[in-house]
């Protein structure tokens, strides 16, 4: 390809090898990765083709040595995430709020109009995928039980009926931009809504180090919005399934986090702190089918408490 002064933004994270170049305008991105971008690849190339809110790809190729390359367009300098960062406030602007329902309702509609077909087990695998639940019960065998699996099996019998959609997985404000949707690694088939309908009720998980939170209203806002647009393409409100979702969700948020070095106090501290909220998420939906995540404590409470 074309020489270019490309400038590093970020090494790529999870099972991704490789990373991530701006261009010296600013109007193009390069990633750099081994089979799981060229799988992205692949993928991105399908959805944008059925609609889907994502960058248009430019250019790709492999190296000499074999590394994949992919060149597409900016959708924007900066995140939801980043702006709502630069506004420095505790809680989310309603500006941010709005902006992301409007792309999750565009994200969420071109899935729903590009149902993938059913297939046995699928939602099964899903739960296994977006969950991370064999490297989860790995990390954590003691979570391995009956109780956490039935849990599961209650969600995947709730979630029985909605249309399996190519999904992002890992879909929230910091994937999120004002003209589409980014960073597509973690794709995989999933029910419509679990992407979307997270996007706010995931920030507790972060422990408060996210520098923001979603006031009641702006969720309600926003859920809302979301139940208005998936009606609109024949689908029931997606909002009642948020504990669904959550329960998978909190799995996710556990995934990766034991650390190895058994002297790395703070990463032992955060990984204990995950636990304790899939343990809390657990907990609250056996009683009521839903996860409240305002209950859940910082990672600054849990630490002092």
């Amino acid at each position: 390809m074309e020489n270019n002064n490309w400038t590093l933004v970020k090494r790529r994270t999870a099972d991704a090898d490789g990373a991530v170049y701006v261009s010296a305008d600013g109007r193009r991105y390069r990633r750099t990765g081994g089979e799981a971008l060229r799988a992205e690849l692949a993928f991105q190339q399908m959805v944008e083709k059925l609609g889907y809110p994502v960058p248009r790809l430019l250019a790709h190729g492999q190296d000499a040595d074999g590394r994949v390359w992919v060149v597409e367009e900016s959708l924007g300098a900066r995140s939801l995430h980043d702006e709502a960062v630069a506004d420095g406030g505790r809680d989310l602007s309603d500006t941010v709020v709005d902006q992301l329902a409007q792309v999750s309702a565009r994200l969420l509609h071109a899935q729903v109009t590009h149902p993938v077909a059913a297939e046995p087990g699928a939602l099964q695998r899903w739960v296994d995928q977006a969950g991370w639940t064999h490297n989860v019960f790995a990390e954590n065998p003691d979570l391995d039980t009956a109780r956490t699996r039935g849990a599961l099996a209650l969600a995947v019998e709730r979630l029985d009926g909605l249309p399996l959609v190519w999904s992002h997985l890992d879909y929230g404000l910091p994937n999120a931009l004002r003209a589409g949707v980014i960073d597509w690694q973690h794709h995989g088939v999933g029910p419509a809504g679990y992407d979307v309908t997270l996007a706010l009720e995931i920030i507790p998980f972060k422990g408060g180090a996210k520098g923001y939170t979603a006031s009641p209203a702006q969720r309600g806002r926003y859920l809302a919005a979301l139940d208005s647009a998936a009606e609109a393409v024949g689908v029931g409100p997606v909002s009642k399934h948020l504990g669904d979702f959550l329960l998978v969700k909190s799995l996710f948020f556990l995934a990766l986090m034991r650390p190895a070095d058994p002297d790395a106090v703070n990463k032992h501290q955060k990984w204990q702190y995950r636990r304790h909220l899939v343990e809390k998420g657990i907990e609250q939906y056996e009683r009521t089918g839903d996860i409240d995540t305002t209950s859940f404590p910082t990672l600054d409470e849990f630490a002092a408490g």
